[in-house]
């Protein structure tokens, strides 16, 4: 027993790189095109990027599971909504990292205000905690997110996002603050098949990432997903299928060390409005 708690112990020091509370991406389509999500508009942008509300014309929401490295003690878990009014469009977001011993909770509301169909910005408002039991307690702080997309182009979405600006304070031992991330992708429709994101993710204290991923609409309900991203390197392929209203997600990401992440995501479509609605959400 003690040596899978040392094992769990040293994935976590190797796949966080930090004290606590990363910013984990969640939803499995993302998942499965190399996190490439920061331009894409779906009821996950309440997490990827809160600016994707803004073309989220429904009601929505969604759930998410993925079993990192086939190790439930390091799972990772989500739940997104997406409530459209007349000014804009609100968004609620909670993951959840760890198990009993030791877990991050992230809870977020947001606000996004599309101007027109080119252009969008959305912001969050997040509290973040990190839990460890034997007596040592758990730890709050408060932080703030923001995002803008932009589509100058038919078939082009621009997405840039920053997860916080303000270096807030994890802990006074050290300085400790938590990460500040800048993001900035794109997607391109090549026509209503294919879809191609990239993105660069850059901790401010870390590398910056690569990530890239395809969509291919197969058929009208089936879709076919791969991406790829760097540090980590990490493999990822998975589909969806789009049953109207609902919508499942299905991925996996590979570490050639590591092994495998497989990933599920649920969503559904309480109301549709009169407005139309973005690509795939």
């Amino acid at each position: 027993m003690k040596k899978n708690y040392f094992a769990i112990l040293a994935l976590l020091l190797s796949i966080t790189a930090k004290a606590g509370n990363e910013d984990y991406p969640i939803g499995a389509r993302s998942a499965a095109m190399g996190n490439a999500s920061v331009s894409l508009c779906d009821v996950w942008s309440a997490h990827h990027n809160q600016a994707g509300l803004g073309f989220v014309h429904d009601i929505s929401g969604g759930v998410y599971y993925e079993n990192r490295f086939l190790l439930k003690e390091i799972s990772v878990r989500g739940a997104a909504v997406a409530l459209p009014i007349k000014a804009g469009t609100f968004g609620l977001c909670v993951t959840n990292f760890g198990y009993s011993l030791y877990s991050e909770n992230k809870y977020s509301l947001s606000f996004a205000k599309a101007f027109g169909d080119k252009f969008s910005a959305g912001i969050a408002m997040d509290y973040l905690t990190t839990k460890i039991a034997e007596g040592y307690g758990s730890k709050g702080v408060l932080a703030a997110e923001a995002g803008i997309i932009a589509k100058p182009i038919k078939g082009l979405t621009i997405g840039v996002h920053v997860f916080n600006p303000t270096r807030a304070k994890l802990t006074e031992y050290d300085n400790e603050r938590l990460p500040t991330i800048i993001r900035l992708g794109a997607d391109y429709n090549f026509s209503d098949k294919v879809i191609l994101a990239v993105e660069t993710q850059k901790d401010i204290a870390q590398k910056a990432q690569f990530k890239a991923g395809l969509e291919y609409k197969a058929v009208k309900e089936f879709y076919l997903r791969i991406g790829i991203s760097t540090d980590p390197t990490l493999s990822c392929f998975g589909f969806g299928i789009n049953l109207k209203n609902f919508k499942m997600d299905v991925a996996a990401t590979y570490h050639q060390t590591l092994g495998i992440s497989p990933q599920l995501g649920l969503s559904y479509t309480f109301a549709k409005s009169n407005a139309s609605s973005p690509k795939y959400q």
